[in-house]
């Protein structure tokens, strides 16, 4: 007849091993990934950065889908999250300013496009971050893979910070996210070939970063076919055509470290004696 010390010891033990292994959370960095508790236990673990990512639903021209920004900003934001450390992801925010509707303006005369006014914006941005306060979160990181709502986003970031004098937490706002772009990333593909195919929109640098990070969104049949520069298919200057996944890499790499870079001295002149 077996021990029934033994056997009750052997159980205790798988109990243990049992429990152990459904508290563990899962190794993510998406706030939507987690439940409640595993937000609440992160957040007193020293994961009090949260980091906004901010897209937007518009038209790319004919070869990549309008969800570009709303995919570049979730993904980018996750390498920027693990490579800082101590930070979690939010829910990308898909719902931003893209033009009138009446009459229909900017990305807004082409299907495809959603709009909302730069105060709903504004609003919707601010109460999501007191959201994120109110859980214990001393940072809240705006990155936007926008344009015309970078305004916005200081103007969000001032706003909040004067409203959270004394609490304990602040707001960031990251302009070197979006600035690398048609900035250092824009000159790199100028220095290596491709001087006449960047342009503002839907072009070479905006087709190949998507390649690089989700290529699944470029219909390539389209790109290859593409005409030159045609602001009625809503490509704004340069040459899509020859854009691929390594250089896409490159921007994309260029994104990671600047923010990351802007975050790290944020912390270190907060905590300058």
């Amino acid at each position: 007849m077996r021990n029934p010390p033994a056997l009750l010891a052997m159980g205790s033990l798988l109990a243990a091993l049992w429990c152990g292994r459904a508290a563990a959370a899962p190794d993510t960095v998406d706030f939507t990934d987690l439940t409640w508790t595993e937000i609440r236990n992160a957040v007193q673990g020293g994961d009090t950065t949260i980091i906004l990512p901010i897209g937007g639903t518009e038209q790319s021209g004919p070869y990549i889908a309008v969800g570009k920004h709303d995919v570049r900003a979730l993904l980018l934001a996750r390498r920027i999250a693990r490579a800082a450390g101590h930070a979690l992801v939010a829910p990308v925010v898909a719902y931003v300013p893209e033009g009138g509707t009446t009459p229909r303006t900017s990305h807004m005369r082409f299907p495809g496009t959603i709009s909302i006014t730069p105060a709903t914006f504004r609003g919707l941005l601010g109460d999501a971050a007191e959201s994120f306060r109110v859980q214990g979160f001393t940072r809240v990181v705006l990155i936007g893979d926008h344009g015309g709502y970078q305004k916005d986003l200081r103007t969000v970031a001032d706003t909040l910070n004067r409203r959270w004098q004394g609490l304990g937490a602040h707001v960031l706002y990251v302009p070197a996210y979006y600035d690398v772009v048609p900035g250092a990333y824009a000159t790199w593909l100028r220095q290596h070939g491709h001087a006449a195919e960047v342009g503002m929109h839907a072009d070479l640098s905006d087709t190949a970063l998507m390649l690089a990070l989700d290529p699944d969104l470029v219909r390539v049949q389209a790109l290859r076919a593409a005409p030159l520069p045609d602001a009625a298919q809503g490509v704004y200057g340069g040459d899509p055509r020859r854009a691929d996944a390594a250089l896409g890499q490159v921007g994309a790499d260029m994104q990671v470290k600047a923010t990351v870079a802007a975050m790290q001295h944020d912390l270190t002149g907060r905590n300058a004696p």
